[in-house]
């Protein structure tokens, strides 16, 4: 059996051959995330090594994340000027978003049935991690699969946001940046940064306005929708 001290050299080169496979082929279902789950995955499987085991030896990557998300202020400190000039615009937009992204979610989910605890899981799929499960565990939701919501939308909105961008001839990077950044949170931040630091630089402010609105109205909110819908 492979030793835990194989989970980080076979994290980084999982996402090293992803990022090089990605960067080569330039086809946008090839997410790195994507990539290196499928190959972490069943090497998993076939060894026996459970997740935890894994997740031990890899935990320094883990801990790294929110400096990694801290980082992000440096690319809103450059386009500061023009935060200040559409701060207006740019809250706005982030509330109808963080709006439109529970009600979307929660809707749905009561709609097929739900029980009022899966929808409290998935009412913050659209932000980052850390502040979906504290809201999932606030109303009383499952943390553990919040998380896995957010994965998924985070995935689908680095595969596919830019594609449904680009179909809906939206071109301004600023616009551009809200919506992933709203829609998809680190995920999405990190491939439009790949894209344009423009664009990334409006995906991380996104990311920390939307944060901050579904923290603050997400209790008010689901027994709103739980009474419209339930």
């Amino acid at each position: 059996m492979i030793d835990i001290w194989w989970s980080l050299p076979l994290t980084l080169g999982a996402f090293w051959l992803a990022r090089k496979l990605a960067t080569t082929l330039k086809i946008s279902l090839l997410n790195p995330l994507l990539v290196s789950m499928a190959i972490i995955i069943p090497i998993l499987l076939l060894t026996h090594i459970p997740y935890s085991r894994y997740f031990a030896g890899s935990a320094i990557l883990n801990q790294l994340l929110q400096p990694a998300v801290v980082a992000l202020a440096l690319p809103l400190y450059e386009q500061l000027q023009q935060i200040r000039a559409r701060w207006k615009s740019i809250v706005g937009l982030c509330f109808i978003g963080s709006i439109t992204a529970m009600t979307s979610g929660t809707a749905i989910a009561l709609w097929m049935g739900a029980t009022p605890e899966i929808a409290a899981t998935i009412i913050p799929k659209s932000v980052t991690t850390p502040i979906a499960m504290a809201i999932s565990a606030s109303l009383h939701g499952i943390p553990a699969i919040s998380a896995i919501c957010v994965l998924i939308a985070g995935v689908f909105g680095a595969v596919f946001g830019h594609m449904l961008l680009n179909l809906f001839k939206v071109r301004t990077k600023a616009s551009r940046g809200l919506a992933i950044g709203n829609a998809s949170h680190a995920l999405g931040t990190a491939r439009c940064a790949e894209l344009d630091y423009q664009e990334g630089a409006f995906s991380s402010l996104a990311l920390v306005i939307c944060g901050i609105l579904t923290s603050l109205l997400a209790p008010f909110l689901f027994p709103v929708l739980l009474r419209l819908l339930g």
